[in-house]
């Protein structure tokens, strides 16, 4: 992520107000929900939107700043409504130096996962478009993602139910993880998706690693192919809107179940480009 693809010249004080780990204790992957206080009408924003996270240096060439995107997991009205507030889902990461091997602790997400209440934390944005949610409440919505791509998902399930309201469309959210405890919000610490379910237009499908211990991926691919026929049906009915967000492999698992779905890969891609135009297909996507 090269900082000067973006505008940070006008930063941001937010406070830490809250760190929870929404994954259990004994997980092998540190995920906290992260929520941050900011002035009062500072940083208006959309579900979709990302907020920049300036780590304070000096770093690598005498960097002032390292600058890491997050998806905002919060609606648009503030976490649980409180007004200029938002959230973070991040996930504690290491890399390995391909050529040393050696393990390194990634910059922002450390220094997030280690930030306690009552922390200032430098903030820009918010950046790239919005998952726009459709206007009527009798549209479709399909969702697909995996990891903390969940974030915002998160945050356009609670604006569509909680704030929008009076949803009749079909909601229909595919989330893969790598184990149960990784169901960010969907688990025993965290259950603010699980608690959706009780309405008739929402269902979630959770795809998990089929071999966790050796860091498969989870099975999204076999989540999809065995509900391909009603997701096919969503697509081609002109009220469902489809959005992607995490890793581009979800994309590409996505993109390959609608053309055994539809037949052919000519099917498929004309019907996303339709898709597209029409404003009904978002992506926030990651490598």
């Amino acid at each position: 992520m090269n900082v000067n693809d973006f505008d940070i010249s006008h930063p941001m004080e937010a406070v830490l107000v809250s760190s929870e780990r929404i994954t259990p204790p004994d997980a092998d992957a540190e995920v906290r929900h992260l929520v941050f206080q900011l002035p009062e009408g500072a940083f208006p924003y959309e579900e979709g939107q990302s907020v920049g996270v300036l780590v304070p240096g000096p770093h690598e060439f005498g960097s002032r700043h390292y600058m890491r995107l997050y998806s905002i997991a919060s609606p648009r009205r503030g976490e649980s409504g409180a007004p200029d507030s938002f959230s973070l889902c991040v996930r504690r990461c290491f890399f390995i130096d391909e050529i040393s091997g050696e393990r390194y602790p990634g910059k922002a997400s450390h220094y997030l996962c280690d930030a306690r209440p009552g922390a200032r934390v430098q903030i820009t944005g918010p950046y790239g478009l919005a998952f726009a949610p459709p206007s009527d409440p009798s549209a479709n919505v399909l969702m697909v993602g995996v990891g903390t791509g969940i974030a915002p998902f998160r945050a356009f399930v609670k604006h569509i139910y909680d704030e929008q309201g009076g949803w009749t469309g079909k909601v229909r959210l595919f989330y893969g993880a790598r184990t149960g405890t990784e169901l960010l919000y969907m688990n025993d610490m965290r259950k603010d998706l699980s608690l959706y379910y009780t309405q008739d237009t929402f269902k979630a499908f959770e795809a998990l690693s089929p071999r966790p211990h050796f860091d498969a991926p989870p099975a999204l691919d076999r989540v999809l192919a065995k509900n391909s026929r009603e997701i096919w049906d969503m697509i081609r009915d002109p009220k469902t809107y489809v959005y992607l967000a995490g890793s581009r492999l979800a994309a590409e698992k996505f993109d390959r179940a609608m053309i055994a779905a539809s037949g052919t890969d000519q099917a498929w891609f004309r019907t996303r480009y339709d898709l597209v135009a029409q404003g009904r297909y978002a992506e926030l996507l990651y490598d």
